[in-house]
């Protein structure tokens, strides 16, 4: 199933992620950044501060989205490929490197296991990684081509939207969560892009893939409360506390919302923006055109705009101490 050797063997892997990281961290530990620079095959790190870059970690060819799993562990997804990569922040390598896929997209990761769900949209499905072991243990079927992703903050369900506009979007039980089993189909108010639960859980936000609207949803009874304008899409949502960042990319806009959908400011960033992602004190927004990355502080105001790859699509935060 492995392209390569693993770089450490699974077990150890297993210990790091069963301690969270804590004690095996390199001395240069800290929250990091981590940016994939999509067509030069590496991962940038940077320093969430400042936006200056501290390493490269190599990797195989297009990294294309990245999802941190547990402190300095993240999952890379080559959708180009046939791969998906599970990075050490700290260590600055390539742990593991899986082949079993078709077109890898999105992560999203089970807020109490070491489990990563991952979305192959040419396969149409929802694959299960046990990160811990660095092994496949389940591919869930759905009615589409997978695409964005999202679990619920208590673990029990997992929404992801079936393309970059799409007419459904699958619901799936988590109760078994290295078994995920397919609940149901929504069909939402538009053609739809990204999802994302709430911090609490209550809501689910809805993106537009083709055109200026949000649908906010009760999680609980998968209906629309309400729907809101937006700027161009695609659009992107990060939960910053009590406040949500939607990102525009064609725009060059970030949005910035209460949790009820009011609009509290909308600020500019580098056209190409359009995945979003917050930790340690900072929302990042890395372009995909201009391959630079924004940091906005928890109000949404932009700290710094630092240039680091030819392209950079996809950001995440990881606590490598």
């Amino acid at each position: 199933m492995n392209r390569r050797e693993f770089l450490v063997s699974t077990a150890a892997l297993s210990v790091l992620l069963a301690h969270g990281g804590r004690g095996l961290a390199s001395p240069r530990g800290g929250s990091l950044v981590l940016v994939t620079a999509d067509l030069e095959s590496h991962v940038v790190v940077l320093s969430p501060t400042s936006g200056r870059t501290l390493a490269r970690i190599q990797t195989a060819p297009g990294p294309r989205s990245i999802e941190s799993v547990d402190t300095r562990i993240a999952v890379v997804a080559h959708s180009r490929h046939g791969l998906v990569s599970i990075v050490d922040a700290a260590a600055r390598e390539v742990r593991v490197e899986l082949d079993g896929f078709t077109a890898p997209r999105y992560t999203a990761v089970h807020p109490n296991r070491s489990i990563a769900y991952v979305t192959d949209s040419a396969s149409e499905e929802v694959v299960a990684l046990d990160v811990g072991r660095g092994r496949i243990v389940s591919r869930t079927h759905v009615p589409g081509p997978a695409r964005h992703v999202s679990v619920s903050p208590d673990g029990t369900a997992l929404w992801t939207s079936l393309g970059s506009k799409s007419a459904r979007l699958a619901v799936l039980d988590l109760r078994d969560a290295r078994r995920p089993r397919l609940e149901r189909s929504i069909v939402p108010p538009f053609l739809a892009h990204d999802v994302v639960f709430a911090p609490r859980g209550r809501q689910v936000w809805v993106t537009s893939g083709a055109g200026h609207r949000i649908a906010l949803y009760r999680a609980d009874k998968r209906e629309v409360v309400r729907v809101l304008a937006a700027d161009r899409a695609p659009q992107h949502v990060a939960f910053v506390g009590d406040l949500v960042f939607v990102a525009s990319g064609d725009d060059g806009t970030v949005r910035v919302h209460r949790l009820n959908g009011d609009l509290v400011r909308q600020v500019e960033v580098p056209v190409g923006s359009y995945n979003v992602t917050f930790g340690d004190g900072r929302a990042v927004a890395p372009s995909l055109s201009r391959g630079t990355v924004a940091l906005l502080d928890e109000r949404g105001h932009v700290r710094a705009v630092r240039r680091i790859a030819r392209a950079a699509h996809d950001a995440c935060v990881v606590h490598a101490i």
